[in-house]
């Protein structure tokens, strides 16, 4: 690996070090644990492709802990509130910090460098504490209101890959918003390894959801991603790391909400 030839690009496509890839990736979007070697020197984004891929991995440990919770005989909210936090404890929470940070910066700062300074504060305010718990009441109305537990388990698969898989084309599309900071130490995928990531998110999201309602998770991911980008350039310039964990919240449950509209009881 400390050969430069033999060193893969940082495309963000996948290459024959795809193991390598997924271990990025999931070592940086978790706190999972990886047992083989990752790539040295290499952005993140060189792993872009394996972000719904970590997705999957994710919702699924969601899905069990709603699972679990369900075979206890708890009501759905409870089982909603468990996959929830079995989701944020494997990650760190840190698409949720990412949210609360961009709704403190968004919302209390003057302008944009007042805004990108709120941002790395490590404090939290009211802001981010309204924008949290908007997005877990949001999350717990939407698989409460699934009609079965089979149901909000391929939910949950579904809105953490689309939620995940939007992130590389908000870093290739949009210029970062600071000289330094983790949205410009990530790197930046090429338009191929955008689409890759968004096509294994939403080829998940056909698999294991009906076409129609596959599509419509989707959009529905994609247009929220879409949204928190245009406003971050509008508000910063640009894209930050705190901004991609706020597109992923964000893709998370308007994918959840398309699935609801459809699959809703």
């Amino acid at each position: 690996m400390n050969d430069s030839a033999s060193q893969p690009g940082s495309s963000g496509r996948p290459t024959h070090f795809w193991r390598e890839e997924i271990g990025l990736a999931m070592v940086f979007l978790t706190r999972l644990p990886w047992p083989g070697r990752l790539p040295e020197s290499r952005p993140l984004m060189a792993a872009a492709w394996a972000f719904p891929v970590v997705g999957v991995g994710v919702g699924l440990i969601a899905a069990f802990a709603y699972w679990i919770a369900h075979g206890l005989g708890l009501p759905a909210s409870i089982a909603a509130l468990s996959a929830i936090a079995a989701a944020a404890l494997a990650t760190g929470a840190l698409h949720e910090d990412g949210l609360a940070d961009v709704a403190d910066g968004f919302g209390g700062g003057a302008d944009a460098d007042a805004k990108r300074r709120i941002m790395r504060d490590s404090h939290i305010g009211s802001y981010g504490v309204l924008a949290l718990v908007l997005a877990t009441a949001a999350k717990v109305a939407a698989l409460a209101a699934l009609a079965d537990v089979e149901t909000a388990v391929v939910a949950l698969v579904t809105a953490h890959a689309l939620g995940r898989s939007m992130i590389p084309a908000l870093a290739h599309w949009l210029p970062p918003a600071a000289p330094d900071g983790r949205g410009r130490d990530a790197g930046r995928p090429d338009t191929i390894g955008a689409l890759w990531a968004a096509g294994i998110g939403v080829g998940v999201a056909l698999l294991i959801l009906p076409a129609g309602i596959g599509l419509a998770a989707a959009l529905a991911a994609g247009g929220a991603a879409a949204a928190i980008g245009w406003l971050a350039r509008r508000q910063i310039g640009g894209v930050t790391g705190d901004v991609f964990g706020a597109a992923e919240q964000l893709g998370e449950i308007a994918a959840l909400f398309a699935i609801v509209s459809y699959l809703g009881s």
